[in-house]
């Protein structure tokens, strides 16, 4: 979404007074009302019928009032000199992605316009014109750089451009406004993408050159054209976010020479998408001091540790059939996490709406998210806020037992540099041989013994649970 400020809207005043709804010619068509029209394309108004006088066009003629009246009517019409102009912008937030000034062909211009410097790359756009990209470069500041830039949606030419330029890295944008001629659909159909997306494939692997193909999404979020689509590239990359928040996640959903759900977070700026070099920090929350129902994760988004907040409301339930609502986690497993709470913890939440939410927008699938879970809920069931400086991870069975989460010192590492002092772990994840400088740690092996620890915690802040005081390392 582009909004210029006052400097752009003074350059355009003079442009805009060139603009003109009046046609060159009057228009002549028949329906127009009795009189020609200067402004071509207004709507009609109906003015009037009255009967039938010699000069009248006959097939203005009212058949339906003649017949019921017994004499010739004819039907007049007038131009509609009242109706407003209007101009309509989609602003759903699928056609747009960076800051309020930068949409995604201008993020890819800049990535190109930075690798440009050391690597042959080519940009071809579908969408736009090269005069278009170029003013676009201008107010970016990119003049200086030697992309090479090419409007173009055949892919006959296409391809003979990148035989003949031999880029490094080259942009399709976008691959659903590509067409070949061998094939007579419209671009954008599913023969034209599957076709156009093999031809493509094929020449990046035999040409050695890396191919970025921009893709259209639906409303539901997928990948708009056929499915075949994912399984013809190496990497499938998704831009996620909540409309209303200033960050965005790419999130890779298949890579075929790396690990799959890989999280790159990135800050939307003025200036465009920026990295975030803490991404820990945007999924916590800044509480003044420790609140009832919050609990912090140690959790893994491909092979990054992020720690994220856990925030649990449980309030007494108005309607027979209580609630259970969770945002970025499994509804489903929430509420096997409140039987397992029912039955090995003897806490019920029978009579109590539970909601849960992951803070930040992400969207959390490992099962070692459960311990957070129970304990945010526990704390919002009690209204008594965690101890400071306290996170959590580990998956919680059905039998109450506490399981190992995988690569537990990473996160145990990641949560020591943010400055947590306390953490709640399986018991499997304990460190074998020392500990973690700066953290105290308390294995734990079932639902009980965690809950303990968490209310030795809340009473005595800041000192070492007697039931657990050997275990701490």
């Amino acid at each position: 979404m582009i909004l210029p400020d006052l400097a752009d809207l003074v350059v355009q005043r003079g442009a805009a007074h060139g603009l003109s709804l009046h046609a060159r010619h009057p228009a002549l068509a028949q329906l127009q009302g009795a009189h020609r029209s200067a402004q071509r394309g207004r709507g009609l108004e109906f003015e009037e019928v009255r009967p039938y006088v010699a000069g009248d066009d006959a097939r203005s003629i009212d058949w339906r009032v003649t017949a019921r009246r017994g004499k010739v009517h004819t039907k007049l019409f007038c131009e509609e000199r009242e109706r407003a102009v209007w101009i309509v912008a989609d602003l759903h937030p699928g056609l747009f992605f960076g800051s309020r000034q930068q949409l995604k062909s201008t993020l890819l211009l800049q990535v190109l316009a930075e690798l440009a410097a050391r690597e042959a790359v080519l940009y071809v756009s579908g969408e736009e014109s090269a005069a278009q990209i170029g003013l676009r470069a201008q107010r970016l500041g990119l003049r200086e750089s030697p992309l090479r830039l090419l409007a173009e949606t055949q892919l006959e030419r296409i391809t003979d451009a990148l035989q003949t330029e031999a880029p490094r890295l080259c942009v399709i944008d976008s691959i659903q406004t590509v067409f070949t001629e061998a094939i007579g659909s419209a671009p954008g159909s599913v023969a034209q993408v599957r076709e156009c997306a093999a031809r493509l494939t094929r020449h990046a692997k035999t040409a050695g050159t890396g191919i970025v193909m921009v893709g259209h999404v639906t409303k539901e979020g997928a990948l708009a054209g056929p499915r075949v689509l994912e399984h013809m590239v190496d990497t499938v990359l998704y831009f996620e976010g909540d409309s209303h928040s200033s960050y965005r996640l790419i999130r890779a959903i298949k890579n075929r020479y790396g690990a799959v759900n890989e999280l790159g977070v990135f800050a939307m700026t003025e200036r465009g998408l920026r990295g975030v070099a803490n991404p820990s920090a945007i999924f916590l929350s800044q509480h003044g001091a420790p609140v009832a129902g919050s609990c912090v994760l140690a959790t893994l988004e491909g092979t990054r540790p992020l720690l994220v907040e856990i925030q649990a409301l449980a309030d007494h339930a108005a309607a027979p059939s209580p609630r259970r609502l969770s945002v970025g986690l499994d509804p489903a497993r929430l509420a096997m996490l409140l039987a397992v709470l029912h039955r090995h913890a003897g806490i019920a939440c029978g009579d109590q709406d539970v909601f849960v939410n992951a803070v930040g927008g992400v969207r959390i699938g490992e099962p070692a998210a459960d311990l957070a879970v129970l304990l945010a809920i526990h704390s919002s069931l009690k209204n008594r806020a965690l101890a400071r400086g306290l996170f959590v991870f580990g998956e919680v069975g059905l039998a109450g037992e506490i399981r190992p989460a995988p690569r537990g010192q990473e996160r145990l590492r990641e949560a020591a540099k943010l400055g947590f002092s306390t953490a709640i772990i399986p018991a499997a994840n304990a460190p074998r041989s020392g500990g973690v400088d700066g953290l105290r740690l308390y294995p734990v092996q079932r639902i009980e013994q965690a809950l303990d620890v968490l209310r030795e915690l809340q009473d005595q802040p800041g000192t070492t649970p007697a039931a657990v005081r050997g275990a701490a390392r």
